[in-house]
């Protein structure tokens, strides 16, 4: 007799050994699988990235980065040749600083701000007011009938159940997957001013450019340095995404990275510069 436990099969008694030739058992998970519900999230997101803006629907994304907290950094730093910085190994802590972040990536544009913390009481009202500044600045949306608009300027392309009476579809917000993202007063205000929240799915954080930028700002705010309080980390922060903004770099969505993977995932034939989709097999 044998048990399944954490992945593998151990026998029911530490005295019997399982018998080594028959065959492999099935391994059954305890835990549900969803994989064809994730690849649905991946594909609207894929899709709002690659083909939105080019709809007239722009695309933000929005994280919460951090916290950092008031101590010694790593990393390197600007300092004079041959005087390196030197940190204290003793050091008092100052407290932590988060940065809350939304992020156009055809532009490049960020909007930062530091906060010592990120609660929905502080997360909220920042959303909404940057949101808010973001769709004045937007051309009036397409006037008539809804189901004369595009396909992807309608509200069905990226929820599964849109509601009743909506206005009409202005922009896409990406973020996570988390439970003050899903709070139900803030997700009706963003469907009753014509924004549409793409989630990422469980372990998809990858498919928010958010990320990306955020690392680019902290590093370059951070790294080598030793903040003495919080505020110091805020400032600097800000300070950074400023500098950003002054010559904002566009991200693009896959680009010569993902260019290079499905080179690398096609078989190259001989004698001239075709290629084969891998792992498809041709007779010799």
């Amino acid at each position: 007799m044998e048990s399944y436990s954490g992945g593998e099969f151990v026998p029911t008694h530490a005295d019997v050994v399982p018998d080594g030739y028959r065959g492999a058992q099935t391994q059954k998970w305890s835990r549900p699988r969803h994989r064809s519900r994730h690849g649905e999230k991946k594909g609207r997101i894929d899709q709002a990235y690659r083909l939105a803006e080019a709809a007239g629907l722009p695309v933000w994304c929005q994280d919460e980065a951090g916290p950092y907290q008031a101590i010694p950094q790593p990393g390197a730093s600007w300092q004079p040749e041959e005087r390196p910085a030197c940190q204290p190994h003793e050091y008092l802590r100052g407290g932590t600083a988060k940065l809350l972040t939304l992020f156009h990536p055809v532009t490049g544009t960020v909007r930062g701000t530091g906060v010592t913390s990120a609660p929905n009481a502080v997360l909220h009202p920042w959303l909404q007011r940057e949101v808010t500044q973001i769709l004045a600045a937007l051309p009036d949306p397409p006037a008539g009938d809804p189901t004369d608009l595009p396909p992807l300027r309608r509200w069905e392309a990226w929820l599964d159940a849109a509601p009743e009476g909506l206005p009409p579809l202005r922009m896409l917000l990406v973020w996570d997957n988390v439970a003050g993202h899903k709070s139900p007063a803030l997700v009706d205000w963003l469907l009753a001013h014509g924004v549409a929240p793409l989630y990422t799915p469980l372990s998809g954080s990858w498919l928010n450019m958010a990320e990306s930028v955020q690392r680019i700002l902290v590093t370059r705010a951070l790294n080598g340095q030793h903040p003495a309080h919080s505020q110091e980390i805020i400032d600097w922060i800000e300070a950074t995404v400023r500098g950003w903004n002054r010559t904002p770099t566009p991200f693009t969505w896959g680009g010569k990275r993902h260019e290079r993977r499905v080179r690398a995932r096609a078989r190259r034939l001989a004698g001239s510069g075709a290629t084969v989709p891998y792992p498809a097999s041709i007779a010799a």
